[in-house]
């Protein structure tokens, strides 16, 4: 395997699936299965799921809601969506460990370095909800901050695009795909893989990051492999 240990950045939106809002249970048993497979091929997975396709609380604040309460509500988004999947993959037979910046007894315990490690070498899959625990951080940041703390070998960005582009593709047919970017090259040309901070923590710390289709069946799996399908990002 290329990857040993990774953390599966997914979004809210992508949950969707067909529908404008919530969870589409049909999305959610792909993902599970995919990460099924990953799983009983001995790779360490630990999940940060997004909560936009039930809040955002930068949407919210845009509305005239205060910042602070809105991050609080994304982050707690999170947390539904970081459920259902675990429910989903408990429902597929494997075994699981919800953490969150938010500790929320008896749902969930808070995230600690030392825990998150010992369930996914348990072989558990560590499903991270709460964002970082704190407001005006996404959870693109927040992924990239339980990655660095879990030693991922790289986070790997699920997304409906099978990796990072000139231009947005679903509006630019002559867009064409990068294989491989470094994080300067990335910044200076502006392509809005994640956030700021987020991209400056996965640089200092040389931690690579994967954009791929995970809504292709099968892509986990070709991805942890070596497959290269999608484009890294890296030092």
């Amino acid at each position: 395997m290329k990857y040993n240990r990774v953390l599966l950045k997914l979004s809210g939106e992508s949950l969707m699936g067909s529908q404008s809002y919530g969870i589409d249970p049909a999305m959610l048993e792909q993902y599970a299965r995919d990460i099924r497979e990953a799983v009983f091929n001995k790779v360490e997975i630990a999940i940060v799921i997004g909560g936009g396709n039930i809040f955002r609380g930068l949407s919210g604040a845009a509305q005239g809601m205060d910042r602070v309460q809105g991050d609080y509500m994304g982050m707690l988004a999170t947390l539904i969506n970081s459920m259902a999947l675990q429910a989903e993959l408990e429902k597929q037979g494997l075994r699981t460990e919800l953490l969150s910046g938010l500790a929320i007894e008896p749902i969930c315990k808070e995230m600690s370095r030392r825990r998150a490690i010992e369930a996914m070498q348990e072989g558990k899959v560590v499903i991270i909800g709460g964002g970082s625990g704190n407001p005006f951080f996404t959870t693109d940041t927040a992924s990239a901050l339980r990655a660095v703390e879990i030693k991922a070998d790289a986070i790997l960005k699920g997304t409906r695009v099978d990796g990072v582009y000139t231009a947005d593709p679903e509006k630019d047919p002559t867009a064409t795909k990068y294989t491989t970017l470094s994080f300067q090259e990335a910044l200076s040309k502006k392509l809005k893989i994640m956030d700021l901070t987020a991209f400056a923590l996965c640089e200092e710390n040389k931690l690579p990051i994967y954009v791929f289709d995970m809504n292709k069946p099968g892509n986990l799996l070709r991805v942890v492999s070596g497959d290269p399908i999608g484009t890294e990002v890296n030092a």
